[in-house]
């Protein structure tokens, strides 16, 4: 049984006693034990982190990049051990899970033109001999609080950049799957970072109360649900610190008339039902303006229908178990909430079958398959919430306006898409609707690592994505200054005032 403790100082380090248990969502037995950090571990590693962050800092870019190319070779050697890693703790498919390390990765091979990245601008004689040049520099300390549902890429957003920046970076995994922060820590002692500048504390809230309290911890970076985002943000803000929280999701994907239906049902489908649901760009809520939703919906049900649902390490697996008991109950639990609000339970996800087991109601583990319900009321609590699982809600709403009313009016803006072959409607669309991530045939608009990844209202706390521009942006802060060498024969008292002249 694996034992799982905290990175401290370029080493794993022991618990302070509690600790948590670890699954195998396929089975529901326990797999492990993960150790929790109190208030005195976090400290010691932010103190690891402060006393390698000078040296860090001021090494050359050209030091830093290289010893981010030699993470991302053993990050691509490894990546097959780590996506197992994922898909033991976590239950998705391993197909997966490497498509979440792979993409992690983009972030790290983005970080390694950190050279490039950090290039001020300069202004020759801006006033008599007198020069002014801008630089970034970094932070310090910073910190990622990351969920369960991608274990390896979302750390892969943070820490990447915040390294290369010249940061030392202290993750706060989730304790449900937390073995991936160790191999990757591992990894960065092989690629040559100096000891402390990157760290490990696993954890529950006790951990996260005390980054965000640490007066040396400058900048805190957090995925997770909107409540926590929320508390995250103002409780770091409340201590002086620079916080981006990324919160919850309830993507739409709004479908006209002239749209490929086979194409939609396959994206609908793709984006539903991918790793469960558990993820905060999946798409819960079709809106299918009026006359196609009873064609889309045969053709999704259909395709449903064609799923395997297995165990993670089953290669014919298409779909895994979710993450915990609890989390399949609360889920599971909005189906029969979808019927009280008078939707219609088209497919019914305690029914699908499990290869190895019966029915996903009858077999030992996590499981709940892909679930539809059709004639899903606008603005009921099945269609508003959050639910973060296999669950696919269809709106039938009578025109784009209205469709994009209900996006508009919703409490989150993470992402969306639009399904149409009218090049106007679809630029019409991604001008108008109130969503940080906009897709055009494209049902889960993540973007590359070079754009930044983020959400609008309810979905982000702070000013900044993350990765791309406004990922390095965030990492570090701007300093002007304004220089001026005196020639051999200049000098004098000049008691006037400045003019630039």
């Amino acid at each position: 049984m694996k034992n799982v403790t905290h990175w401290i100082a370029g080493a794993p380090a022991g618990g302070s006693g509690r600790t948590s248990e670890i699954f195998n969502p396929a089975t529901g037995e326990v797999s492990g034990h993960v150790h929790l950090a109190s208030a005195a571990e976090v400290d010691a590693a932010v103190a690891a982190a402060s006393a390698a962050y000078p040296a860090w800092r001021d090494s050359s870019l050209v030091k830093r990049s290289q010893v981010m190319f030699r993470f991302r070779e053993l990050m691509h050697a490894h990546r097959d051990e780590l996506a197992a890693l994922v898909s033991e703790e976590h239950g998705k498919v391993r197909s997966d899970a490497l498509g979440e390390v792979l993409r992690g990765l983009e972030v790290v091979e983005f970080a390694c033109g950190i050279p490039h990245l950090l290039k001020g601008g300069f202004s020759e004689g801006v006033s008599t001999r007198v020069d002014s040049y801008s630089i970034r520099q970094p932070l310090g300390v910073v910190a990622g609080i990351t969920p369960f549902n991608f274990p390896a890429m979302v750390p892969m957003w943070m820490f990447p950049i915040a390294i290369a920046a010249g940061n030392a970076f202290v993750l706060k995994p989730s304790e449900r799957d937390p073995s991936a922060s160790l191999l990757m820590a591992a990894l960065w002692k092989e690629a040559g970072l100096p000891d402390g500048v990157f760290g490990v504390v696993q954890g529950d809230k006790v951990a996260v109360d005390r980054l965000l309290d640490h007066p040396d911890v400058r900048a805190v970076s957090f995925v997770g649900s909107t409540p926590v985002a929320r508390y995250v943000y103002e409780t770091g803000t409340a201590r002086g610190k620079r916080v981006q929280a990324l919160g919850g999701a309830k993507n739409h994907m709004l479908v006209l008339p002239d749209a490929d239906l086979d194409l939609v049902a396959d994206a609908a489908v793709s984006a539903g039902f991918g790793s469960a649901g558990e993820r905060c760009m999946a798409i819960s809520v079709v809106l299918a303006v009026d006359p196609i939703g009873d064609d889309l919906v045969d053709r999704i049900v259909s395709r449903v229908a064609a799923l395997t649902v297995g165990p993670g390490d089953d290669p014919a697996s298409e779909m895994g178990p979710l993450v915990t008991g609890a989390h399949r109950d609360k889920v599971a639990s909005y189906l029969d909430l979808g019927v009280a609000e008078g939707a219609k339970l088209v497919v019914d996800g305690r029914g699908t079958p499990v290869r190895g087991g019966t029915t996903a109601a009858d077999t030992p583990g996590f499981w709940l398959g892909p679930t539809v319900l059709d004639h899903v009321p606008a603005g009921s609590r099945v269609h508003r919430e959050e639910i973060f699982g296999p669950v696919l809600s269809i709106v039938r709403v009578s025109s784009y306006e209205e469709g994009l009313e209900l996006i508009n009016g919703g409490e989150f803006g993470n992402g969306t898409a639009v399904f149409t072959n009218d090049g106007g409607a679809a630029r019409r669309f991604q001008n108008e609707v109130e969503v940080g991530m906009v897709g055009i045939n494209v049902p889960i608009p993540v973007p590359m690592a070079f754009y930044s990844f983020g959400g609008w209202k309810a979905s982000l706390f702070g000013d900044t994505h993350v990765h791309g521009t406004e990922g390095v942006h965030f990492y570090t802060r701007g300093k002007v200054v304004t220089s001026r060498w005196l020639d051999p024969g200049h000098g004098g008292v000049n008691l006037g005032f400045p003019t630039g002249r």
